[in-house]
């Protein structure tokens, strides 16, 4: 099928889909569900094709593999989207005019969202759930590293939909070339909004290029800043989770900024990291203290380039800072405006720090790890929003509709 057909067949498709049932949307996902675990077998021999093609040490590797563990996670979150109820016809406002006009401000979907990614075949599962039960209809175009696993995950998601009588053309799953990429980019009028997930580079490619409307996700260039008054064994724990639970998400931690008057707690800090063999690249003070108790090998001074880096990997820079002040000026100049921490015990450090930083997600004594859609309650998330119109942070069902006016009169003209 040309790609102009998908367009018009999933954009046909989407103008049926508010029409379902709230029972027929949570059969449909309770069936995927169910399915997923049963086509396991079938899954991760899809994506072995797809791990064989890629370098084990490539930070997309992690972001590509699917689990056993893992597929029964995704068909949780499936599950859990399915009992949410539905976003839409949410009466927002409503007002009667003087003129006896009744008005309605009504949620309603979005109608075609595309989504661009980069080597992440559980996000087929998660846009799709969230799409059907927000009532959008969706357009995929994954990466060539994820071919495989992304057809088997569609080609299932179909078998599901038609088993439901439900038009398959709800989804639809673009090549994995660059000219899919460029014919969605410019399908005015088909496609309602693009969403890219994955490096800054396909971000801004996405950006630059795309004659439709796209929100930015994904790239996190995520700092703590470990404040004079912080308690050191909460910061430990904090900074160690937040670097090395899972290193190829966008919530991981990049950059340790920590005040002077602390930078001795490093030797301390330092042990956790040494554990989980993270290369650390520090400035000068910090190099200095970290020398001789952290491994030689794993340790390097910073330059430039280390701060404003998503590593995607166990590498971290610290940056010394001489106060709070200083801290949220090197987090606001290098900060992706994903999610930002402080570890203090200072309250009014801590409330000029969530004020002043500029960010999606920001935290106190906590672990920036916690951005996540399904981590905040929202069942999951199609992507974390680093702009500022429409959505920011974690977008889920909420976030995927837009509204529209219901006007009712009985004969009102205007003068």
């Amino acid at each position: 099928m040309a790609l102009q057909q998908v367009f018009e067949s999933v954009k046909q498709a989407s103008r049926k889909l508010n029409l379902l049932s709230e029972d027929k949307v949570e059969k449909v996902l309770q069936d995927l569900a169910k399915k997923a675990v049963e086509a396991t077998d079938n899954i991760l021999a899809e994506n072995q094709k797809d791990l064989q093609r890629m370098d084990a040490g490539d930070p997309k590797f992690d972001r590509l593999q699917l689990t056993r563990e893992r597929v029964e996670s995704i068909a949780a979150d499936i599950r859990n989207v399915a009992s949410l109820p539905s976003p839409l016809g949410k009466v927002l406002a409503e007002r009667k005019l003087e003129n006896g006009l009744e008005l309605k401000k009504v949620s309603v979907p979005l109608g075609v969202i595309g989504v661009i990614y980069e080597a992440r075949p559980n996000v087929t599962f998660d846009v799709f759930s969230l799409c059907l039960r927000s009532g959008n209809a969706l357009l995929l175009k994954g990466g060539s590293d994820a071919k495989d696993s992304n057809t088997a995950i569609v080609k299932l998601i179909h078998e599901v939909l038609e088993s439901n009588g439900v038009d398959r053309n709800i989804v639809q799953l673009l090549p994995p070339d660059r000219e899919a990429t460029h014919e969605m980019l410019h399908a005015v009028g088909y496609v309602d909004i693009i969403i890219p997930r994955g490096s800054q580079g396909l971000i801004n490619y996405v950006r630059e290029n795309s004659k439709v409307p796209v929100i930015e996700t994904g790239a996190g260039i995520v700092h703590t800043y470990f404040d004079e008054f912080a308690d050191l064994e909460k910061g430990k724990e904090i900074i160690v989770n937040a670097k090395t639970r899972r290193v190829s998400v966008c919530n991981a931690l990049d950059c340790l900024v920590i005040n002077k008057n602390r930078v001795q707690d490093l030797t301390e800090i330092g042990k956790g990291l040494a554990q989980k063999e993270v290369d650390i690249y520090a400035d000068a003070p910090a190099y200095e203290v970290l020398k001789g108790s952290y491994p030689e090998e794993k340790l390097h001074q910073a330059t430039d380039k280390h701060f404003g880096t998503e590593f995607l990997s166990l590498k971290m820079s610290v940056k010394t800072v001489a106060d709070l002040d200083e801290a949220i000026e090197h987090i606001n100049k290098y900060s992706s405006q994903h999610s930002e921490a402080i570890i203090s015990e200072n309250e009014a450090n801590v409330d000029l720090f969530l004020k002043a930083v500029d960010a999606a997600a920001v935290y106190a004594n906590a672990s920036t790890a916690f951005t996540d859609g399904a981590q905040f309650g929202l069942g999951a998330e199609i992507g974390i929003s680093t702009q500022k119109l429409h959505a920011r942070g974690p977008m889920a069902l909420d976030e995927l509709t837009s509204y529209k006016w219901i006007v009712k009169g009985n004969g009102q003209v205007r003068a």
